[in-house]
């Protein structure tokens, strides 16, 4: 059968799995294995149990649940509303401050816990109620902290960084020093979009309407959000520095958030911890899950022929290689609509790695292109994970409304996607400063 064909097959049979609903990491098992049995054999299944333990067999991926168990003790604690209060508090009397504020509060929070989810938790359960009882919309106030959440799997350390570099071999350092320009960038358009829209539905009578607070005040909540902020520098500046490895980094800062829990936020009670190990661990397991089967998934493309043959078929495109890439944009696009970002990066960043290079893009670049895609996909329907995290926080802010007042965002983020595509410096210069030129 032409591979192509059969690839055409594989992508159907995956699509109708998936929205059965059945897990991502089951239903890349069961076409995996059905499409061995059917077209290569018995004997191929018999490799099946090794590929899946050696695609888990990495050093590199015990950095994933150690991030994920500092964004647990983080995300358990105050220090999301904490965080929120203290920027609210410097930013109050600006024009559109209190949005300004929430999407500060979005952007330092997923640094701190590199969850889309749990920034949208922690930030938007005192954010939202906020900014309607001062008159913004339930559109601005649900949208802005649905879009600012979607920052935590671009803005270093992140686990989406991560689960890229395990996927194409590439240096998980480099990806995380390639996330930081374009994450600022995506938090300064979202505020200037912010300040703007504010500015445009007659945002002084909201801001004459904020609290004011005294420089007391002010210093007063610092030293509850300070640590954290100082621990995640101590980690990013202990993988850039040489001093470990990310595995080594993200084991040292997962001790040290738990006893800033425990120290700041008096975590002293057993039950606080086991919730934290308990939700770090069923996050892990999910995403180490979704690894090792996306391994044998990839594994029984290689071996139908089907992801040489999609290459192939790519390379052989004569087309300029912004059209090539706007096509995979496309294809990003679409697929983050209907898969989380660990399921696409996992299935398609080995089959496009290669063709992108071929066309002379930088791997590290294209990281964050496809990060940036699969933000768009924590907020767009039918998946949009951070529209319903939304939801079920304001039950009587209708989905529809989450989903609008998130468009504009939409619409920053396509802008520095193609910011990014005119100036690749934005995500390739900082890793070549610090670490030297990729090889």
């Amino acid at each position: 059968m032409d591979p192509l064909a059969l690839g055409g097959m594989v992508a159907l049979s995956t699509v109708i799995v998936l929205f059965s609903g059945i897990s991502v990491a089951t239903g890349l098992l069961i076409v995996a294995t059905g499409f061995l049995l059917a077209f290569d054999g018995p004997r191929s299944l018999e490799a099946l149990p090794e590929l899946f333990y050696a695609e888990l067999n990495s050093f590199a991926l015990l950095s994933i649940p150690m991030f994920i168990i500092m964004g647990a003790a983080i995300a358990s604690t105050r220090a999301g509303p904490d965080l929120y209060e203290a920027l609210e508090r410097w930013l109050t009397r600006m024009p559109g401050g209190l949005l300004v504020s929430n999407l500060g509060a979005c952007a330092l929070f997923a640094a701190m816990s590199g969850s889309s989810p749990a920034t949208c938790a922690a930030i938007g359960k005192m954010g939202i109620p906020e900014m309607r009882r001062r008159g913004y919309s339930d559109e601005v106030a649900a949208g802005s902290i649905a879009a600012g959440g979607t920052l935590g799997i671009l803005i270093p350390p992140s686990v989406t960084m991560i689960v890229y570099g395990i996927a194409t071999e590439t240096s998980i350092g480099r990806l995380f020093l390639a996330g930081v320009l374009p994450g600022l960038l995506l938090t300064a358009l979202f505020i200037a979009w912010a300040v703007f829209d504010t500015w445009r539905r007659g945002g002084a009578s909201i801001v004459m309407s904020a609290a004011s607070y005294s420089w007391a005040e002010r210093f007063e909540i610092l030293p509850r959000v300070v640590p954290f902020l100082v621990i995640i520098a101590g980690v990013l500046y202990a993988l850039y520095g040489g001093i470990a490895t990310p595995s080594e980094t993200a084991a040292v800062g997962a001790l040290l958030c738990i006893v800033v829990a425990v120290v700041v936020y008096r975590m002293f009670r057993p039950t606080d911890l086991w919730v934290v190990l308990r939700d770090s661990t069923r996050e892990s397991v999910m995403i180490l899950f979704i690894i090792g089967a996306a391994g044998v998934f990839s594994f029984m493309l290689s071996s139908l022929f089907v992801t040489q043959s999609v290459a192939q078929w790519i390379a052989a495109l004569d087309v300029n290689r912004w059209v090539l890439m706007a096509i995979i944009n496309l294809f990003l696009l679409v697929a983050g609509f209907f898969l989380p970002p660990v399921a696409v990066i996992l299935m398609s960043a080995p089959i496009l790695l290669p063709i992108i290079t071929e066309a002379g893009f930088d791997p590290y670049w294209f990281a964050v292109i496809v990060t940036i895609n699969m933000e768009i996909g924590l907020i767009t329907p039918p998946v949009g994970l951070n529209l319903y995290v939304i939801n079920s926080i304001a039950p009587d802010i209708a989905l529809k409304k989450v989903l609008l007042g998130s468009l504009p965002f939409v619409g920053c983020m396509v802008l520095a996607i193609v910011l990014i595509s005119a100036f690749p410096a934005l995500a390739t210069w900082l890793p070549d400063f610090v670490m030297g030129p990729s090889s």
